[in-house]
């Protein structure tokens, strides 16, 4: 099976870049990206489980694997939220299919967002993570967007094995991701 192009471009070219960069001693020290989990919370789900059906399956297009539906972790008598509801799903993608994913939404998902300026470089959780909100579900190529029979959004989380936020900054720009000036 081939490797993903991402894949091949990080072996071959940004490892080399990142280790002049950062001036590290073995090339096992190099950051790496590890996961890429996708998380969607609906409140609407409380009222209309359909919904949540919907959103599963449209991730599970997006991604090319099956959602795990997330549970309530506390009753909220204000929103009519109990205990173990379900009100969300994620998934995690690694190694191939985290790859193609990045691909995709680098090079197809971003640019087809309306008034796109670039992703925000502040979303850095101080070691190394990155994490993005998509507005709408609509810009992944997947999804038709006359079949849509409501528009959801997505966060988006990037683990990666870097030290410090400006080396996962740093690997996320050399893979082409498109952070704002």
């Amino acid at each position: 099976m081939a490797e993903a192009r991402l894949y091949t471009i990080y072996k071959d070219q940004i490892v080399s870049k990142l280790v002049e960069e950062f001036e590290y001693e073995n090339h096992m020290a190099v950051p790496k990206l590890q996961k890429i989990v996708i998380n969607v919370g609906t409140g609407e789900a409380i009222n209309d489980a359909k919904y949540l059906d919907t959103v599963v399956d449209n991730i599970g297009l997006i991604t090319g694997q099956r959602p795990v539906k997330t549970k309530a972790k506390k009753s909220v008598s204000n929103f009519k939220l109990r205990e173990g509801m379900p009100i969300g799903c994620k998934v995690t993608l690694r190694k191939k299919i985290m790859y193609e994913f990045l691909d995709r939404l680098i090079n197809l998902s971003l640019p087809r967002t309306r008034d796109f300026q670039g992703v925000p470089n502040k979303s850095f959780d101080g070691r190394g993570n990155y994490t993005m909100g998509i507005k709408e579900h609509t810009v992944f190529p997947e999804i038709k967007v006359d079949d849509a029979k409501f528009v959801h959004g997505m966060d988006i989380t990037f683990v990666t094995s870097a030290e410090s936020d400006a080396e996962a900054y740093s690997l996320l720009k050399h893979f082409g991701m498109p952070f704002k000036k």
